[in-house]
């Protein structure tokens, strides 16, 4: 048995009554941070979810809301509008992966091109979204350009497909450098040494990429994939309030912003915190299959 200097003796290892008052006080304010603006506003949009609500009195309503919200042709629509933005992945994960290949392989002028990739990610997504908007509206920088080769001006933002495609445009332009500088940390990680013996082997450009490159930064590159699937389905709001405000009609909303149209545009809280449920279980059960079809958590 151990002992301290005039205090009680304590098993090797063991905590005394201070030590846990200490390590409780510490979390605390992380606790109460986590439990006041994360576990109760879940929590009580479960409870809403249940019920006809517009903020002061509450129908018990039972399973209606989600009952109706899995029969509302809206909703079907807005998941296949989500289904059509999931484009965005692919062509933001290519073109991240083209862009930090040839950055970690230094090419003229690397650095300045890793700041510029990058500053993208640092404008906020209501800025992104007024630079395009402003860029395809009738009187912006593309229909001027076209109207330089006689093309008329168009309308881009009250055709669904013309919208849906500048919407996927902004992603792309303003996500694929904060993905490279992922994709180069994978790429950093790999041994030189790798490389060294396959150019010694008579490997060349394209078969380095494909034996080497890709297989050993794997997981990233399915991390990423995930974090894109995800914020597809969960971070498009602000995009497409500022840019097309779901319009026309319903053809470019998003499950996130119809969130926002149920629970704040109308007198029925407790529908939109039924599909805010529904979409946190939906990206619950995606991130699983996401994880278990790339093996993040197996050893190689």
């Amino acid at each position: 048995m151990a002992s301290t200097a005039g205090g009680p003796p304590r098993r090797p290892g063991g905590l005394g009554k201070r030590d846990r008052l200490i390590g409780l006080l510490a979390v605390l304010p992380a606790l109460v941070v986590v439990v006041g603006f994360m576990a109760f506003p879940v929590g009580f949009a479960l409870f809403i979810s249940f019920t006809k609500t517009n903020g002061r009195s509450f129908e018990f309503r039972g399973l209606d809301n989600y009952i109706g919200l899995l029969t509302d042709p809206v909703v079907h629509q807005v998941f296949f509008n989500n289904l059509k933005f999931l484009i965005s992945v692919p062509l933001v994960i290519f073109t991240a992966l083209i862009v930090s290949v040839l950055l970690f392989e230094r090419v003229r002028g690397w650095r300045f091109f890793r700041v510029i990739f990058f500053l993208p990610n640092v404008l906020s997504v209501a800025v992104i979204g007024i630079m395009f908007r402003n860029a395809f509206g009738y009187y912006g920088a593309v229909n001027q350009l076209l109207g330089l080769f006689g093309i008329e001006p168009i309308q881009f933002f009250t055709n669904a497909t013309f919208s849906i495609s500048i919407i996927i445009l902004a992603l792309v332009w303003s996500g694929f450098g904060y993905q490279s500088l992922l994709l180069l940390a994978g790429l950093t990680s790999i041994p030189p040494s790798v490389y060294e013996a396959a150019a010694l082997d008579g490997a060349g450009w394209w078969q380095r990429l494909w034996f080497i490159t890709l297989p050993n930064i794997r997981r990233v590159l399915g991390f990423v994939f995930i974090i894109n699937v995800l914020y597809t389905f969960t971070s498009l709001f602000g995009f497409v309030y500022v840019m097309t405000a779901g319009g026309p009609g319903y053809e470019t909303t998003t499950i996130d912003y119809l969130v926002y149209l149920r629970a704040f545009s109308s007198t029925n809280l407790g529908s939109g915190a039924a599909l805010a449920v529904l979409l946190f279980l939906f990206i619950g059960v995606l991130t699983l299959i996401q994880n278990r079809v790339f093996r993040l958590q197996e050893d190689d």
